[in-house]
């Protein structure tokens, strides 16, 4: 049974801040999301290294010195909780047992950390989605998805509290309409081909939580969204088509929240914040801290609404400090003991510090813009407005472009000659898109190279 919203949790902008959700929800050990704490949330992963059968002793050596090193710094900095990401590599999906090696690994270390140092954490599980590698990627069955299921379905069992993923559900179009600046592409496959992926995938995931007792906490568009960060970052597209596709991103992720997911939602999903106005639900977000895996135009702004605080993921390499997973332990616990400052003093400091983060970063780039609180209301209303994710998509789409040509006629935001008339372009191309999606479903099935994806794995008749 699926929820779909007709009200905002959060109409007012104000209200839309760091440390506090509507909705929080409170883990094993006492860690509280959203509910007055922003709590730092580390990702970490191998160097560059092989890995198979013959070299999981070496992977796990990794793995166990990565949580070691983390949980020691969050210890001797009095951090009051941590969430640990594990982000499985490939491999780790496709053969569960090697995945369940590193989770039993993580979650040995962090109750060795709360024993000794009373240390509060959890463990968020995020299972690599390697439906994409085969081709025409094959959702709904196969080895990719059985593994992918056992994964969450072994660790959620072995203590993690919290189940993601970076889901790829209608990449295989959405990569080249990007590189095209192609908007009704990108809507397809965002809104059509992506949620109808969500809501078989989610159904499952949800399922699997509530079996075991632990939180279905949330997908990301990061190989849609973020992947038009990079590419605008690159000057290979336009920032302005990059903002209004992040837009549109949050209408896909929210299905994993109407089928049931409670948060937080994942770190690299910069949609978060439209969907903690929809949901009232907590979310981790990522910025600065994150520089160590991508570059991105909102390295404050980012953290405005979120409750959890992550750096991306960090490789195991030596620094000078030591290793780069402690260092960005550290990094985070002094990001999240400002936030926490404020949210003891009171929301007026709150507004404050927040407007700060917002104010460094919204007017320089039209994709820090779109997340300003008082936009992701805006776009969150938008999205709410509408029954279906297509409608939805549409309309948010020219929400975000209303809301950057304002900002710019105001002056709130700069805006290169060239970025301007991408406007008009994708305002026309939206507008002209049919009104009902199973038409565009079907104009796309004749004109798309067989082979290129499977209509059935959406749910799809050709």
């Amino acid at each position: 049974m699926s929820t779909h919203y007709t009200s905002l949790a959060i109409d007012d902008p104000t209200k839309l801040v760091f440390g506090h959700a509507p909705n929080p929800f409170t883990l094993r050990r006492g860690m509280v999301l959203g509910g007055g704490l922003v709590y730092p949330e580390i990702n970490f992963t191998l160097p560059p290294m092989l890995i198979e059968a013959g070299t999981m002793n070496k992977v796990c050596t990794e793995y166990r010195q990565m949580i070691t090193g983390v949980l020691k710094r969050a210890a001797e900095l009095e951090s009051p909780g941590v969430l640990v990401e594990f982000e499985t590599l490939p491999p780790m999906t496709e053969h569960p047992d090697w995945g369940m090696q590193i989770v039993n690994i993580l979650l040995d270390a962090m109750e060795e950390a709360h024993a000794k140092d009373g240390l509060a954490s959890a463990l968020r599980m995020t299972p690599n989605d390697n439906r994409e590698m085969v081709r025409p990627p094959q959702m709904r069955s196969g080895i990719y998805w059985e593994g992918m299921l056992e994964l969450f379905d072994r660790s959620a069992a072995a203590g993690a509290e919290l189940l993601s993923i970076e889901s790829v559900g209608g990449k295989e179009l959405h990569d080249d309409a990007l590189t095209m600046g192609d908007m009704q592409g990108s809507i397809f496959g965002l809104s059509v081909l992506g949620a109808r992926d969500m809501k078989f995938l989610w159904t499952h995931i949800v399922e699997i939580a509530k079996r075991h007792g632990v939180h279905a906490a949330g997908d990301t568009a990061c190989g849609f969204g973020n992947t038009a960060m990079v590419l605008a970052e690159q000057k290979m597209i336009p920032r302005v088509f990059a903002a209004v596709v992040r837009a549109v991103t949050a209408v896909r992720s929210l299905v994993a929240y109407e089928c049931g997911a409670v948060g937080p939602g994942k770190d690299c999903g910069y949609e978060n914040p439209i969907l903690k106005a929809i949901t009232g639900f907590p979310m981790s977000m990522e910025g600065k801290c994150a520089s160590c895996a991508h570059f991105s135009p909102m390295g404050n702004l980012a953290a405005a609404c979120c409750d959890t605080w992550s750096n991306e993921s960090i490789q195991n390499v030596k620094l000078l400090g030591g290793m780069a997973p402690t260092m960005s332990m550290e990094q985070l616990i002094y990001d999240c003991r400002l936030m926490n400052v404020a949210l003891g003093e009171g929301p007026k400091e709150v507004l404050k510090l927040r407007d700060w983060f917002v104010a460094s970063d919204d007017s320089l780039d039209p994709q820090a813009y779109i997340l300003r609180p008082d936009c992701c209301v805006q776009l969150a209303q938008a999205i709410i407005s509408k029954d279906t994710p297509y409608t939805a998509a549409r309309h948010v789409g020219l929400t975000a472009i209303d809301i950057l040509r304002q900002a710019h006629a105001d002056k709130s935001l700069k805006l290169s000659d060239r970025e301007l008339p991408w406007l008009d372009t994708m305002t026309d191309t939206i507008q002209e898109m049919p009104d009902d999606e199973n038409v565009l479903a079907q104009q796309v099935i004749a004109t798309t190279e067989p082979g290129r994806f499977l209509p059935a794995e959406y749910g799809l008749t050709s």
